[in-house]
């Protein structure tokens, strides 16, 4: 069973997302267990502060090393040692978010993640703790909350046992080279608009070549990126 603990400020944001969909449903599995941790549980008395104004001046706040680090050593008091720890920071400086990474955390056991706010987190945080430090996208959200969820939701959907389907999972967009092609289902015909008749066939070898023209069709017009690297990649097989 993976274990996932999930360090914030904000525990009913991630509270919200973790008891729904197929996040729940995996815990409900015994795939995976979630354990949420209130960094104000962890702040100092009186003033219980998590954030203060950054040393060398500048706009903005920056998290307090102090609540992090005791939140992460009553963590660690239930983690075990002798396996591998992965503790993952979102952050837009981090490194982009891939298939491939979340393939790679998915077989990992015990993940934590560290959700920052405000100007960001203590450089000692993230030297001293942060293992994987990923980011979702070149653009800046109010807090690590949603990207953890979005990091968090395409891993636990790799672990064995936890879709119903693996194997849709593995015809995905990025689990495959090239991009998902359309798909279809009952009625065949809706408002006027037909489903293509090549699905409506049978000829399970004819819809296989339709679906991959699609899908390079679709992954040349909108991720060049992609497709160069399908070409490259099949002109060495060839």
């Amino acid at each position: 069973m993976m274990s996932v603990h999930l360090l914030t400020p904000f525990p009913k944001m991630v509270d919200m997302i973790i008891n729904e969909s197929i996040l729940g449903r995996a815990q409900k599995k015994g795939h995976v267990s979630y354990s949420v941790h209130n960094l104000f549980d962890y702040a100092d008395p009186p003033h219980m502060r998590i954030d203060d104004y950054p040393f060398g001046g500048g706009s903005g706040m920056v998290m307090k090393p102090e609540p992090v680090f005791s939140a992460f050593d009553q963590v660690s008091k239930v983690l075990d040692v002798e396996k591998t720890i992965r503790v993952v920071f979102p952050t837009p400086d981090g490194k982009q978010f891939t298939h491939e990474i979340a393939e790679d955390l998915a077989k990992c056991e015990q993940l934590i993640f560290i959700n920052g706010h405000y100007k960001g987190i203590d450089q000692r945080i993230r030297d001293n703790l942060v293992t994987d430090e990923i980011s979702i996208g070149d653009y800046v959200l109010t807090g690590g909350e949603l990207p953890t969820m979005v990091i968090l939701d395409s891993i636990i959907r790799l672990i064995p046992g936890v879709l119903n389907n693996m194997e849709s999972a593995d015809t995905d967009s990025f689990a495959h080279p090239l991009l998902d092609g359309p798909h279809y289902t009952r009625p065949e015909e809706f408002n006027g608009m037909k489903t293509p008749k090549i699905l409506l066939s049978g000829h399970h070898q004819k819809i296989e070549d339709w679906m991959m023209e699609q899908r390079k069709k679709k992954t040349l017009e909108r991720r060049p990126d992609l497709w160069k690297k399908y070409t490259a990649s099949t002109e060495k097989t060839e």
